[in-house]
């Protein structure tokens, strides 16, 4: 067993992809193993909530299970995967009561804790932002993103995506100008 774990793990991912295709579980599991944190991390930035990304990043994979065989293309797992991510969260957000925005941010549970109070601080001004927003900014800044690769994943207009992310980054200097005072501050001494 110990010989056929080494196995998957110096396998490379296409090749892993092509035995899960064929419905091999051990080779599935490596995926997981090797994409978990990144689609974790996705799905906080998204929600904004440690316990819900880790069950979306779940529901993730258990759909990536069930339809991995219609893969095409072994070598863009991460897009594929990314797709079925943002498809999950958007699922999840349609259950909910659409007046989810309009509650007060102090009563969701807190965000992911990453160990800087940096990133603390730049997930709590994310889940200020409005759902689409926050998705087309963590898309374009935390995954790199082009406008046109956003609104080909979301089905968002590249103009939609465009404002989105515009006036998302606006927001975000807002709520973090502390830390522009800051450095303009250390910057003028």
């Amino acid at each position: 067993m110990a010989l056929q774990r080494d196995y998957y793990s110096r396998s490379p991912e296409v090749l892993l992809v092509g035995l899960a295709r064929r419905g091999d579980r051990n080779a599935f599991e490596e995926i997981v193993r090797r994409r978990q944190t990144w689609m974790r991390s996705l799905m906080r930035r998204c929600c904004g909530n440690a316990t819900l990304a880790d069950d979306l990043a779940q529901r993730v994979f258990l759909q990536a299970w069930r339809s991995i065989p219609q893969v095409q293309q072994p070598g863009r797992l991460g897009g594929w995967l990314k797709q079925l991510a943002i498809n999950v969260w958007r699922q999840d957000l349609r259950r909910k009561d659409p007046l989810r925005n309009a509650e007060q941010r102090d009563e969701i549970a807190p965000p992911y804790e990453d160990s800087t109070a940096v990133a603390l601080d730049l997930d709590r001004a994310l889940a200020e932002l409005a759902d689409d927003a926050r998705l087309c900014i963590v898309l374009s800044y935390h995954e790199g993103m082009t406008h046109d690769e956003i609104s080909d994943l979301t089905s968002l207009p590249p103009g939609t995506v465009k404002s989105h992310i515009r006036r998302g980054t606006q927001r975000l200097q807002k709520l973090l100008s502390g830390y522009f005072d800051s450095t303009a501050a250390q910057d003028n001494s």
